[in-house]
């Protein structure tokens, strides 16, 4: 059986220097911040139908207020990282931040305003004040996306295909990135050639049972850079949305964070409120503690619930439309009854390694946005930091590739793996989710590392098995519990903070002190 296909293309066309691989707010972002320079944007479905960001509820973290700094917010995001968040990282998007939310307001993002005019922020967990900037309550990502799409449509600097998805990388004979083999509509196989290529492709959700994020987020753009020899870093850092819709549908629709800062509370079957039990803030404590206190519930058959009829009750509908709607439709009304929550893999805080700039270890290949570990979230990514990460490196990005002469890479070359049957990719999703999921051990990883490595034999290295592996042989090889990533049989945090990196093989190459 044939597993890979192999693909070659010429040295890239004169008129496409950079093609952005994904259409979510590091994508587009990065584009309009690219003009006047050309660029392609290439995306798997309609905007904004396939992106994580236009489901994005929370909002975006910034040191906006006057009496906030880019100092607090810094530290905040150092303290929910366990140790391992780059402070370096912290300080630059906490800097750089309040001037990107005002991009977007120049954009047209109609973020929400007090009686006088000023930003309505927010507080969720783990922020040491609010810092917050929503819309409409819970409409964040959709209004965002809206807005950027807008201004996309109508930047004549910018070329936009669709649908077509990133299914290789192309590479020449130095490693030189040269672009992407790109599967359109009909299945056909398309070289499209770049003098810089950036991925912008989200995360990897979709390899779990059950998630918040698109389906499509299954670590494709882990598993080809890896492929083609990128540093790979943190990839056993999976974030587990704590309250996540328990309503029998994939993906899981969201129950936003802002909701427990505005004092909704968890309860069990009975309607006891739990949280304090498991950590000091209780509903306001960091969302691995939050995700594992629930997850400890749900196990002991006591259920959980978030409940909101006192915190929201009446006024759900205008402050919280997303959640509201969902709870409707599932034959819930949020103000009468108390939410069914569970865990559910939200955000992956590793992925490929970035510069401060964005560069990959890789000449002509960047990264932005959640496929890339930039060190800003270390082992468990502060609320509402992730939007902010996306929109300050694209800016970064942008800023060194519009004065930028790029590379010229030569003819290359690039592997197509076969994709998993739809049962298959079933049965990942559910072992990802059992044995590498909220809690996790050593006999299971083991376990699951084999399953894998066997459904590689069988199928080839196709990329959602390969950006699993990746996941589940650095939980097995970090043999402590920090942030996002929990061992049962290692329950303590071991003394030494320190970054992983995976080499070709997916085995440990080093460990980085922070």
């Amino acid at each position: 059986m044939t597993h890979i296909r192999l693909l070659k293309a010429g040295p890239p066309a004169g008129e496409r220097d950079i093609l952005i691989v994904g259409a979510g707010l590091a994508g587009l972002f990065l584009a309009l911040r690219l003009a006047p320079r050309k660029c392609t944007v290439i995306a798997p479905a309609p905007l904004g139908e396939a992106a994580s960001s236009a489901w994005a509820q929370g909002g975006l973290a910034a040191a906006l207020d006057p009496l906030d700094t880019a100092d607090a917010h810094a530290r905040d995001t150092v303290a929910a990282g366990a140790g391992l968040v780059d402070p370096v990282i912290a300080q630059l998007i906490a800097e750089e931040g309040p001037a990107r939310v005002l991009d977007l307001i120049e954009l047209g993002v109609p973020f929400d305003r007090t009686p006088e005019g000023a930003l309505s922020l927010s507080l969720e967990a783990a922020h040491s004040v609010p810092r917050v900037a929503r819309v409409a309550g819970d409409l964040a990502g959709k209004a965002i996306m809206g807005a950027l799409t807008t201004a996309v449509q109508a930047s004549s600097h910018i070329e936009l295909v669709e649908p077509y998805r990133a299914v290789g990388l192309l590479q020449d004979d130095n490693g030189h990135i040269a672009g992407v083999i790109a599967r359109d509509a009909k299945g056909g196989l398309n070289p499209m050639t770049a003098r810089e290529t950036v991925f912008c492709t989200g995360g990897s959700g979709g390899l779990f049972r059950v998630t918040t994020n698109p389906p499509e987020s299954r670590g494709d753009a882990l598993a080809m850079a890896w492929g083609a020899g990128a540093l790979v870093a943190d990839t056993e850092f999976v974030q587990f949305h704590p309250t996540a819709m328990d309503v029998g549908l994939d993906p899981a629709p969201l129950a936003t964070e802002a909701l427990r800062g505005e004092g909704a509370v968890l309860r069990d079957s009975k309607g006891e409120l739990f949280m304090a039990r498991y950590h000091e803030k209780a509903e306001l404590a960091p969302r691995d503690e939050v995700a594992r206190a629930i997850d400890s519930e749900i196990k002991a058959g006591r259920g959980a619930f978030l409940d909101a009829t006192e915190a929201v009750g009446d006024a759900f509908p205008a402050h919280f439309p997303t959640v509201f709607a969902a709870c409707m439709a599932a034959g819930i009304d949020p103000r009468e009854a108390p939410i069914p929550v569970a865990p559910a893999a939200h955000y992956h805080m590793g992925g490929v390694v970035s510069s401060t700039w964005g560069r990959s270890s890789l000449d002509g290949l960047s990264v932005c946005g959640e496929c890339a570990s930039t060190g800003a979230h270390g082992a468990n990514r502060l609320a509402s930091n992730s939007l902010l990460e996306a929109v300050v490196f694209a800016a970064r990005i942008a800023e060194r590739l519009s004065a930028s002469e790029l590379g010229n890479p030569g003819p290359s070359r690039a592997e197509v793996p076969n994709e998993l049957a739809p049962d298959d990719l079933l049965s990942l999703r559910r072992d990802m989710a059992s044995k590498c999921g909220v809690v996790r051990n050593g006999k299971d990883l083991q376990e699951l590392v084999s399953t894998i490595d066997e459904q590689i034999e069988a199928h080839g290295p196709v990329h959602a098995l390969q950006a699993s592996r990746l996941i589940a042989s650095a939980a097995l090889a970090r043999e402590e519990s920090r942030g996002g990533h929990f061992r049962s049989d290692y329950p303590a945090t071991a003394p030494d903070a320190a970054r992983s990196f995976l080499d070709t093989h997916s085995r440990p190459i080093a460990k980085e002190a922070v």
